[in-house]
């Protein structure tokens, strides 16, 4: 019979009751930035679709670029802080793990933020050059982009402890953040289809309507405050899968050290085997 110290068995009764309070990734300031971030897209939809003007070239497909420039941006921008956060964790003497699940959860908006861009930009494509794609370099430099950190999320997938998938990541996150300039200047560096930067441009002369610039920056103001929402109750929910990991780790442990010593018990407390002897009379 296998003895249960009550000690560990009030602490395992403790860890399990606080379980359940640990589902729910929200807070009162994710909740806040929630709502602000929902405002902020709704302005979006009303400036974009309502009170900016129709461009004299493009006409009324501008209004896709409201989502396409700052999806791309905010994708940026989170690739940015996963090679950062995979910085931190490598050459920092803590190796803390909320380093590589901030990378991690960055890479993942930031994949899905590519995603929309290209969804969206394939659009703008078909409306403005009548195809849905074409092998530009801008459009290649994003696809190389988006299939890069697509990879990245499959390295975090293979086996082992959250310290080698932590390692790993984060050697592949500070080397694919190097695209980023290659999909930027791709326009400049060969000969490409896709107009050049009109606000982020190097000589700082920027040709928008007053109406239209000021709803391209809603639109970056509400992408990212959707992007700070997502992260946070990103890296809260890995650090609950972790935890949830460890503690399935740490009871199959237990339940085979109580099967050792189950089986160690009982071969101490089993009887000897009697040995009988037969013989003649003489």
């Amino acid at each position: 019979m296998t003895t249960i110290e009550p000690a560990k068995a009030e602490h395992d009764t403790a860890r399990q009751s606080a379980l359940p309070s640990q589902r729910s990734t929200a807070t009162r300031g994710t909740r806040i930035i929630g709502i602000v971030a929902v405002v902020a897209l709704g302005w979006l939809v009303a400036f974009g679709l309502g009170f900016s003007p129709a461009d004299r070239d493009q006409d009324e497909s501008v209004r896709i670029l409201y989502v396409h420039v700052p999806t791309i941006w905010l994708a940026y921008l989170a690739f940015v802080v996963t090679a950062v956060s995979s910085a931190m964790y490598l050459f920092s003497k803590k190796k803390s793990l909320g380093w590589d699940r901030a990378a991690g959860a960055s890479a993942e908006i930031g994949v899905t933020f590519v995603a929309v861009t290209l969804a969206v930009g394939a659009m703008w494509g078909r409306l403005t050059w009548g195809v849905f794609w074409q092998w530009d370099a801008r459009l290649t430099t994003t696809a190389l982009l988006f299939v890069t950190y697509i990879g990245y999320l499959a390295v975090r997938r293979l086996g082992g402890s959250h310290e080698q998938r932590a390692k790993r990541s984060a050697v592949l996150g500070m080397i694919a953040v190097v695209e980023i300039p290659l999909v930027h200047f791709s326009v400049k560096m060969w000969r490409s289809l896709h107009q050049e930067a009109t606000v982020a441009n190097l000589d700082g002369d920027t040709k928008m309507d007053g109406l239209m610039l000021f709803s391209l920056f809603v639109g970056v103001i509400a992408f990212t405050l959707l992007y700070v929402w997502l992260m946070l109750h990103r890296t809260r929910s890995m650090a609950m899968e972790d935890l949830l990991e460890e503690r399935g780790l740490d009871e199959a442990l237990a339940v085979r050290r109580a099967e050792a010593a189950e089986t160690a018990t009982a071969a101490t407390s089993a009887p000897p085997t009697a040995t009988m002897k037969t013989g003649s009379d003489s």
